[in-house]
């Protein structure tokens, strides 16, 4: 069998127990695979709920188990977990067992369904169930989908040390297309035109000095630094104004409006970027919905400090004067991983849903930035100008595109400035570009909100 080749887990801040050479072989058996940890037993709990709320609609998945005389086993299944309540079948799944120097696999045997679709634990061919009873233990219970031998398996111990579930990907496929599905000028000439269009953009309302523009995003996503890139390129060198980071929760706790001057010593360019905490999966952490909805309207300040337990509550004289235009948001950016965009959780996805719900009532504009689209494709990775060549940065459009509702042309991938110590050409092209899209929709916002009389005929 041919040595697939193996890129490193994604564990999303957890750390897998899988041996190297064992995950080598396991990724072998599937072929070109990426596996991301997506539930850590000892870590989310051994039972069934905390399983099904990692591990349900992620698509192929690979399960590994541990027992104390050193044996990992597990299975592989093809089909999502989705608590159907149905036999599954899957030709493709199997049961696997590492000990010392040997391993084995276990085909599902033709004709028998390979698993029981249900609220449980996890099985195989309702023979062998893992988190058992919601215990750290595996149970057999005979049957004839795999041919189990326990002892040889697991050494007959029963009880696990670990169990851990990995979502499996094929590689990102390196596929160029035939042409470009967008087109994009990677030349210098470029660069300097589209900012030379933004430091002389005038906001099609002129009671409007400078366009307000909301970030917001699950935590780590970008948004902070997407802020750091631009102003990284109207200052002439890398920047990190804005505090940035990967960290577990929102680096991000104040409400930030960021204006961009034009150079150090420049004049201010005619935009805002304005900053928030970051989206997080649970209620009562990160930003409270309720916050986005007084932000957009323009009542929250500067600097205002977010508790995720309490929302925003604007002092009686302010609440009965309404925001003046000037203060409101004129262009909401939903800031998105490209890496994590199969990973979204349902609560994340229900939390965007509820936003773009408030943000279409007021008719504000909205664009999606596509970051870390250099970590979600090879081919990308390697040369920023194959992005629009890329079939899958393509497909990963068109996921959130789906995802969040929003129209493909408003998708926009970007790389962000992280690691960087100096300007590269392509991320300012693609950078810049996204930003006169923002502008460009913010002044359609206003064309639609602007009184008839005021409009050219």
């Amino acid at each position: 069998m041919q040595k697939a080749k193996v890129r490193k887990v994604s564990t999303d801040r957890l750390t897998s127990n899988l041996p190297q050479e064992r995950k080598e072989q396991l990724c072998a058996s599937l072929g070109n695979v990426e596996l991301t940890l997506l539930y850590k037993a000892s870590v989310h709990g051994y039972n069934a709920s905390a399983f099904h709320q990692r591990c349900d609609r992620q698509g192929p998945t690979l399960l590994v188990a541990y027992n104390s005389p050193g044996y990992i086993f597990g299975g592989y299944t093809s089909v999502d977990y989705a608590r159907s309540g149905q036999q599954i079948t899957d030709e493709e799944a199997f049961l696997f067992s590492f000990q010392g120097g040997t391993c084995s696999y276990m085909k599902v045997n033709s004709g028998y369904n390979a698993r029981y679709d249900d609220a449980k634990w996890p099985n195989f061919g309702q023979q062998l169930f893992f988190c058992y009873n919601n215990q750290p233990a595996v149970y057999h219970q005979g049957g004839n989908a795999f041919n189990i031998n326990t002892s040889s398996m697991y050494g007959n111990e029963t009880q696990l040390s670990e169990c851990e579930v990995y979502k499996v990907e094929q590689e990102p496929q390196v596929s160029v297309e035939e042409k470009p599905w967008r087109n994009v000028e990677w030349t210098a000439e470029r660069r300097d035109e589209v900012m030379g269009l933004i430091r002389n953009h005038k906001p099609l309302m002129t009671s409007i000095s400078r366009v307000r523009i909301l970030m917001i995003g699950p935590v780590g996503a970008g948004k902070s630094s997407f802020f750091n890139s631009i102003n990284s390129i109207f200052t002439g060198h890398v920047t990190n104004k804005a505090m940035s980071g990967s960290a577990g929760t929102s680096l991000t706790v104040q409400f930030r409006t960021y204006p961009v001057n034009d150079g150090r010593e420049g004049k201010p360019l005619p935009f805002v970027l304005c900053d928030t905490m970051g989206l997080e999966e649970q209620s009562g952490a990160g930003l409270d919905t309720d916050d986005i909805s007084s932000i957009l309207q323009g009542h929250i300040p500067d600097r205002y400090k977010f508790n995720p337990m309490a929302p925003f509550q604007p002092d009686e004289q302010k609440a009965s004067r309404p925001a003046s235009l000037q203060e409101k948001i004129h262009c909401v950016v939903y800031v998105i991983d490209a890496t994590k965009i199969s990973l979204m959780s349902d609560q994340l996805e229900e939390k965007l849903t509820a936003i773009r719900r408030k943000v279409n009532s007021l008719g504000i504009a909205q664009i999606v930035l596509m970051t870390k689209v250099d970590e979600a494709c090879p081919l990308v990775e390697e040369d920023l100008q194959s992005l629009y060549v890329s079939s899958y940065i393509k497909t990963k459009v068109q996921e959130v595109s789906s995802r969040l509702g929003v129209p493909v042309s408003c998708v926009l991938p970007v790389k962000n400035y992280s690691q960087e110590l100096e300007l590269e050409l392509n991320c300012d092209v693609l950078l810049l570009t996204a930003l006169q899209q923002m502008l460009r929709f913010a002044d359609d916002y206003f064309d639609d909100i602007r009184p008839v009389e005021d409009k050219p005929i």
